[in-house]
């Protein structure tokens, strides 16, 4: 049996929200780490691609069902006092949480949770609380998408503009799909990595087309590819791509906080955590380590408020 059975403790939900999933964990509002009791999953929640509409579904009908069921309360969500009801303090770091596209997130969190305090923030800050604590460092996301700041270990004093997959975001996932895609129909990559793309996918030329320009969420879509290259890292010409990826994050994002002698850069995400040797040695190749990396800044995070 949940542990929180039984308890009426407030509680905190954190989030962590990126291109792809969101990782929400509860823990007690008095930062007592015993009382952390779930953590649950469900799709990734961006303003700047959905509605306040659809964040409040997906609260309703996937966030607060899976709290529940984690929980062992089965029916917490038709009318009998629940898990979720014991939350007081909502924490909510997630891409695309501008301070104008912030109150969307907000708005659908108060319906979803009408007695919780909430503060919504950027997942660039989140992510600096997960990988950084309370220390001075580049901290950086590189997942479905890329971003990256220099953190005072309170706040971030700089940011070099991400611009999203089409314009930027060097060093995500989606731009290593993106260059993975290219190389393979434009001829730069061998015909024999080209063909085990295609059986691995199931998909044909046509239909990757249609994913990418016509289908919604093209950035999941080439991130998702990821995990086929991660797969086939003894090819010399995978590796180089990667690396090419790294490279192009360094010299376009983490080389701009040069006037800063802050050398130590951590990241956040599945990009980084999977292809951690390759960014350890890009990183060296540019004159700066590597600290903290980690594929979800969920535990950081609970690390951070407990």
């Amino acid at each position: 049996m949940c542990k929180f059975a039984g308890k009426k403790k407030s509680m905190i939900l954190i989030a962590d929200s990126g291109g792809s999933k969101t990782d929400w964990a509860l823990v007690g509002a008095q930062g007592d780490r015993d009382t952390h009791v779930l953590k649950v999953r469900t799709q990734g929640l961006n303003p700047f691609h959905q509605s306040e509409e659809f964040i409040r579904k997906v609260l309703e009908e996937e966030l607060k069902p899976a709290m529940c069921c984690a929980a062992g309360q089965e029916g917490c969500t038709s009318g009998k006092a629940g898990v979720t009801e014991r939350v007081s303090r909502i924490a909510f770091y997630g891409a695309g949480c501008t301070e104008t596209l912030s109150p969307l997130v907000s708005g659908a969190l108060a319906a979803a949770f009408p007695s919780a305090e909430i503060k919504v923030e950027s997942d660039l800050l989140g992510a600096a609380h997960a990988v950084c604590g309370h220390e001075a460092g580049i901290a950086c996301i590189l997942g479905t998408g890329a971003n990256s700041c220099l953190y005072d270990g309170k706040r971030i004093v700089e940011n070099v503009p991400p611009l999203g997959y089409i314009l930027g975001d060097e060093g995500s996932g989606a731009v290593l799909g993106k260059l993975f895609l290219n190389g393979i129909f434009k001829g730069d990559l061998p015909a024999e990595i080209r063909e085990k793309y295609l059986a691995w996918s199931g998909l044909t030329y046509r239909e990757i087309i249609d994913k990418v320009y016509r289908q919604p969420l093209a950035n999941r879509f080439l991130a998702g590819i990821s995990v086929f290259l991660r797969e086939n890292l003894r090819y010399a010409a995978i590796e180089a791509l990667v690396c090419r990826n790294f490279d192009d994050f360094f010299q376009k994002n983490i080389l701009k906080y040069a006037s800063s002698a802050v050398r130590m850069v951590s990241a956040a995400g599945g990009v980084a955590s999977a292809f951690e040797h390759q960014l350890r040695d890009r990183a060296h190749y540019f004159g700066y380590q590597i600290g903290k990396v980690v594929a979800a800044p969920i535990d950081g995070l609970i690390d951070y408020y407990t």
